[in-house]
């Protein structure tokens, strides 16, 4: 028993070992592509930050999905991302706007309300690329690059997930940044947090073994008329 138990423990530390630095390594192949800092209301970039955009020119802004609320509208989190986006677009870092998020069903379109407020806030109709099957971050990162063809990719989320949007974008075949969209503290982060840790582990995994997303489709090439993906 004394045998054994030793040998329980060692696996144990062992599978601890891998999860830990699995995360670890995540977070540590994208550091340094993530442009944090950006300011609030007016949302702005310093020059250095604009100098580093531009070094990035991308195929497209990529702004990724979160919840909506009942009436259909964006979530403080989601409303704070697209403002980063649309000021990244208004900037030149990119002339088209890919939005990912869940359209699961008919009674729950995040990606309508992501077009909306693009439309709303001057980005221009043919600009706007929507992502309906946008249901993780892996499948964002897969469709982006298979179904439209991405190559170059800003990402815009908040810095918690911008590790983990980074790596799988990086390890899908894309050149990828990240600019972060933290404009507050968002209610219920802490749990964000600490359920982020494990999704990275879970896409460490999946970007070795990459399997396919929920949905393909036909190719949709980013540098047309967006229009057609509505």
């Amino acid at each position: 028993m004394k045998k054994l138990r030793k040998i329980c423990l060692s696996v144990f530390i062992v599978v601890l070992a891998v999860l830990a630095g699995s995360c670890l390594f995540v977070m540590g192949s994208t550091r340094g592509k993530i442009v944090a800092g950006v300011t609030s209301d007016t949302i702005s970039f310093t020059e250095a930050q604009q100098q580093a955009l531009a070094a990035e020119k991308a195929d497209c802004i990529l702004v990724l999905g979160a919840a909506v609320k009942p009436d259909g509208t964006p979530s403080a989190m989601l409303e704070d991302r697209l403002a980063v986006g649309v000021a990244l677009y208004k900037d030149g870092a990119a002339d088209k706007l890919l939005l990912s998020g869940d359209n699961g069903s008919v009674e729950y379109n995040e990606v309508k309300a992501m077009k909306n407020y693009a439309l709303a806030h001057g980005v221009a109709a043919k600009d706007i690329y929507l992502d309906h099957a946008g249901f993780s971050t892996y499948e964002s990162m897969y469709r982006a690059q298979a179904i439209f063809g991405v190559e170059r990719v800003i990402i815009v989320t908040q810095t918690y997930h911008e590790y983990r949007a980074i790596y799988d974008a990086q390890r899908l075949g894309m050149q990828a940044a990240g600019v972060s969209a933290d404009q507050q503290r968002y209610s219920g982060q802490t749990g964000r947090d600490l359920r982020e840790v494990m999704a990275r582990i879970k896409d460490f995994f999946k970007c070795i073994a990459k399997p396919l997303p929920t949905y393909l489709g036909e190719k949709i090439p980013i540098d047309g008329d967006g229009r057609q993906t509505w």
